[in-house]
């Protein structure tokens, strides 16, 4: 008898619009510097470690959630919490209506809603809201996500796309909300809280996908693979400390070694499923997590001097965005069509989430 062909993989869901925004309030790092020594560190040394960490974290320019003058009054995890809510909520609406009219899709055509931040908490969460003030129809599918930290937009990204896949003729958006500025941690001299006070900014990001036959003649972003990985024994090295002060950091100077020793096999396993090589990939999707961040990824990989650029311009103009970061530089990236990319991000776990795109005509 002649051998059984396996089934044909279906044809992939595709990204179709990406829209990062932020937040109005944008000030130079040295600025930001000033105002917050004050509410983190008394003078003397740790206000001089303050200064220096600040200055060599890659970044020039953050956008802040509120006016940098009101972050001296926000006293509580409560005030802190509101603003989150509030100024999140039109960060997502801003950003969903802009990748919707990109995308030539009407909000009463979105299927499914996948909603991730870790900087602010809700219930109802803030995408039952933004339904509503964007138009989405009422029988939309949500799943809102917490924890997944810096990985949730490459996470977002794998999961709506695995949802698609089954149902190649509906709609799915991604929606991204980090504002780190509001988990300001005041009095707390610990470097871990320094390092976050001057590497963290704020913004959104929205992702619309289609499955593939309603992406049909629609360029964008093919999605062909993902992978996720969590590493033993790390939950105590990246995430938060949840108190009466809100969400204190936990980040732990081992994670630049954790990186560089485990993330090339992990890539090569996520290429090798598609025959591909490190070599063969012309885009890297890196979140900014940070010059030590990007250096181990980069030497993890053993790639060109260039290939982190757009990463690396992320993080000099607006710092971190958490989980927002790899979807600003996703919206950031050349596409050439047949090209491959690979979207990568690193979350509390700890834990990285890949995802294997091509570039579509």
């Amino acid at each position: 008898m002649p051998a059984t062909r396996p089934p044909a993989a279906p044809p992939p869901p595709r990204v179709v619009a990406v829209e990062p925004v932020l937040p109005p309030h944008r000030y130079e790092q040295a600025e930001i510097t000033a105002e917050l020594a004050p509410l983190l560190v008394p003078e003397g040394a740790r206000r001089q470690l303050l200064h220096r960490l600040h200055a060599a974290g890659g970044v020039e320019h953050r956008h802040l959630a509120l006016p940098l003058e009101r972050y001296a009054h926000l006293g509580s995890f409560t005030a802190a919490n509101a603003a989150f809510a509030e100024v999140g909520l039109d960060l997502a609406e801003r950003s969903v209506k802009g990748a919707l009219a990109t995308a030539g899709v009407a909000p009463e055509e979105v299927d499914f809603l996948l909603f991730t931040t870790v900087t602010g908490v809700a219930a109802p969460s803030l995408d039952a809201v933004l339904a509503g003030r964007v138009g989405l129809r009422p029988d939309v599918k949500r799943l809102p996500s917490f924890g997944l930290g810096c990985a949730g937009g490459a996470a977002g990204l794998a999961r709506v796309a695995d949802y698609l896949l089954g149902r190649p003729g509906e709609v799915g958006v991604l929606v991204s909300v980090e504002l780190c500025s509001l988990t300001l941690q005041r009095e707390d001299p610990s470097t871990a809280n320094l390092v976050a006070s001057g590497l963290f900014g704020d913004g959104a990001a929205a992702v619309v996908l289609a499955g593939a036959e309603r992406a049909a003649g629609t360029p964008g972003w093919d999605v062909l693979d993902s992978r996720s990985r969590l590493f033993p024994g790390t939950a105590d090295a990246l995430g938060w400390d949840v108190g009466s002060s809100g969400m204190r950091i936990v980040l732990s100077p081992d994670l630049p070694g954790l990186l560089a020793d485990e993330l090339g096999g992990e890539v090569s396993t996520l290429l090798t499923g598609a025959d591909l090589d490190v070599e063969q990939v012309r885009r890297w999707v890196v979140h900014a997590g940070g010059p030590k961040v990007l250096q181990a990824v980069a030497g993890a990989l053993d790639l060109p001097e260039d290939a982190l650029a757009a990463s690396w311009a992320s993080l000099r103009e607006v710092g971190n965005l958490s989980s927002s970061s790899v979807l600003h530089v996703l919206a950031a990236t050349e596409h050439h069509p047949g090209e491959h990319a690979v979207v990568l991000a690193v979350g509390p776990g700890v834990g990285t989430e890949q995802v294997l795109l091509r570039a579509a005509a």
